[in-house]
């Protein structure tokens, strides 16, 4: 049997809670892979993760090969597979993005050094944790040996909420929904985009008329469901970015269908004239091995404008972090 070694930071979080016992059951790996899991959580918080660790023991997993719970981020890291970066530093009320940028910058300076001195050599790093897009170029920022293409931040929820917003619309399931595509920046400038996707096989715009809906109420539904969520259950996103996080990898790990892709921002090779080494979300492919962004997409005015603001935030949130990233040594700015 195959084993994988998982870390999950922030473990005993929300999303880690609710994303832990699925690792364990064999979800993310499917039934033929043995999981160890790493859970790295601040000191503060170690009497909630003992309590996750005790679940799970008493859950029997017959997967869960081996648990690890600490603060050692060495500890941690060493030898994984999979780093699953969700915890950071949380936006608070009156607290400016660039305020929360300069705050999870120490975080993930840190945890991309770390990384890259102890992960696996075929390790594979997806941040979770916002600003996501930023702090995973933070992270591989810092690495030496672990290439650029091994770093990713979450654009998968934005994916799935889109899926859900045009089945709910075209009165289908959700399983119906294909090629719908995140670009940009996990942030409110996102562009969720419409225009290759697939509807039962149609293009969604011969089956969703409303071209009004579709440019304006679509993508804003998309762009706010987080803060809606937070709105109605008093509490961000946790069951649903767990399952975000399953699905990423999943994508990573096996071969996508010929007649879909998937959305992760990834380091910037340069397709469709994004700076190469921005943490850009693209719509990708891969074949279980490696992945590949879906060139030749054609753009009309109102995507390419969509998709210049939320290049331009990145381009900002970039060099606010660049003094803090030189003056760190980072080995990797770009």
């Amino acid at each position: 049997m195959n084993k994988k070694i998982v870390t999950i930071t922030g473990a005993a979080g929300q999303i880690g809670y609710a994303l832990v016992f699925r690792i364990a059951a064999g979800e993310m790996f499917g039934p033929q892979t043995a999981v160890s899991l790493r859970l790295l959580e601040i000191e503060p918080a170690l009497p909630a993760l003992k309590g996750v660790l005790m679940e799970l023991q008493d859950c029997a997993f017959p997967l869960l090969d081996s648990v690890v719970a600490t603060s050692n981020p060495e500890e941690a890291f060493r030898d994984t597979d999979w780093a699953l970066l969700v915890g950071a530093a949380p936006r608070k009320a009156g607290m400016e993005r660039a305020d929360l940028i300069h705050i999870n910058s120490r975080i993930f300076i840190e945890q991309g050094r770390v990384l890259d001195d102890t992960a696996s050599d075929r390790a594979r790093v997806l941040v979770v944790g916002n600003p996501c897009n930023t702090n995973a170029y933070i992270a591989k920022s810092m690495a030496r040996r672990l290439p650029e293409d091994r770093f990713f931040a979450m654009t998968m929820l934005d994916h799935h909420r889109a899926m859900a917003q045009l089945a709910l619309k075209a009165g289908v399931p959700v399983s119906a929904i294909k090629r719908v595509a995140i670009w940009g920046n996990h942030s409110s400038t996102q562009f969720p985009d419409a225009a290759h996707a697939l509807i039962d096989g149609r293009p969604a715009y011969e089956v969703v008329t409303d071209t009004v809906w579709l440019r304006t109420e679509f993508i804003t539904t998309v762009q706010q469901r987080g803060a809606e969520v937070i709105k109605a259950r008093g509490a961000s996103s946790a069951a649903s970015a767990a399952h975000a996080i399953i699905a990423t990898v999943r994508h990573f790990e096996n071969p996508t269908q010929e007649d879909d892709w998937f959305s992760t921002a990834v380091s910037s090779d340069g397709s469709y004239g994004v700076d190469p080494g921005l943490v850009f979300s693209f719509p990708l492919r891969s074949d279980g091995a490696r992945w590949r962004i879906v060139t030749g997409l054609s753009w009309d005015d109102f995507a390419r404008e969509k998709i210049q603001v939320t290049l331009e935030e990145l381009r900002r949130e970039r060099e606010t972090v660049r003094p803090l990233l030189e003056q760190a040594g980072a080995p990797r700015i770009s």
